[in-house]
């Protein structure tokens, strides 16, 4: 009688989510299969976003952007219980010919296993292994503020802020034709991360003055009046804070007025005016992804724990954990 091969069952597919502000648990999550035009997923590494999921986990998305703040896939409604996330790379084990066994990025929360349209998957490009490309949403954002920003050959670029997306941002000014970059910090560990990206660092009291296009992205009111201060005549300083409800006191009575300064915001959400009409998301996600092939970009990855442990995480990113930069989600 020939040997039956042993039954083998996948595991139901388990997801995070935010059960109650300052609480996060698993849950199973039941998936169908995936239909004609849908992939199934399995999830490879996930990244938590420090600045927006931190704000989602503590319950501190204002009323007024419950609907602008929804992720796509998102499960549930702020303030909780809510399923979030938006950097999710696996690989394609169910969908339409070609497709199974590529590596894929995906706008999705954190999820063992997914199924979702084939339009919302990105395949990765040669070159980028799985546990990178989990930045690939910050990436995006950095892009967006530097077209929002505008920045010309041979400017004196400084980004106050050196969390994952400020590095980005600078990261990507440094390789403009004579721009001189510079990263401003409280933390002077820092540094070391900016000089092996190839930009200057600077702590915010020795900072260079007189920056022809300032950068923010602290997520601090006070890194931003930091910006402020260090803008020429008629600079820009753009804005990529998100505050959720705190309001923000703003020396705005010292020499904004008297220097012409412009204050602009740049959120991803909408793409900067003069590339909107060229440029859709699909194709935008394709050029984040291609940046993030140079191996010097794993210094962003900081941190890495197992899935299990992702409501443990959430809880110490929400406290502070200054010395994190990308937060790495793997799972089995």
């Amino acid at each position: 009688m020939p040997a039956i091969a042993p039954l083998v069952i996948a595991a139901a597919p388990r997801a995070c989510w935010i059960e109650a502000p300052g609480r996060a648990a698993i849950r199973t999550e039941p998936v169908a299969a995936p239909g004609a035009g849908e992939v199934e997923v399995r999830t490879l590494h996930s990244a938590v976003s420090r600045g927006t999921e931190t704000l989602v986990f503590r319950g501190q998305v204002p009323a007024s952007e419950f609907e602008r703040m929804r992720a796509p896939f998102q499960s549930g409604d702020f303030p909780a219980p809510v399923k979030y996330g938006y950097a999710s790379v696996g690989i394609v084990e169910q969908g339409p010919e070609g497709w199974p066994g590529r590596l894929v990025f995906c706008l999705h929360p954190h999820q063992t296993r997914y199924v979702v349209p084939l339009d919302a998957v990105h395949p990765l490009p040669d070159g980028l292994p799985p546990g990178r490309a989990v930045l690939a949403a910050n990436m995006e954002t950095a892009v967006n503020a530097l077209w929002d920003a505008a920045p010309r050959v041979g400017d004196r670029v400084t980004v106050v802020g050196g969390g994952v997306v400020g590095l980005l941002v600078a990261w990507l000014a440094a390789q403009m034709a004579g721009c001189e970059v510079e990263l401003v910090d409280v933390r002077a560990s820092r540094r070391a991360v900016a000089e092996r990206l190839g930009f200057a660092f600077s702590l915010p009291q020795d900072a260079r003055p007189e920056a022809d296009l300032v950068l923010h992205a602290s997520g601090q009111p006070e890194g931003l009046a930091t910006a402020l201060a260090l803008a020429a005549f008629e600079a820009r300083v753009i804005e990529l804070s998100w505050y959720g409800q705190r309001l923000v006191s703003l020396p705005l009575g010292e020499a904004f007025h008297a220097r012409r300064l412009v204050l602009k915001s740049s959120q991803v959400g909408h793409v900067a005016a003069a590339q909107r009409s060229r440029w859709p998301h699909r194709r935008r996600l394709a050029l984040a992804l291609s940046l993030l092939r140079d191996p010097v970009l794993d210094l962003l990855v900081t941190d890495v724990a197992p899935f299990d442990q992702l409501p443990e995480v959430l809880a110490r990113l929400a406290t502070g954990a200054p010395d994190t930069l990308c937060q790495r989600i793997d799972y089995d």
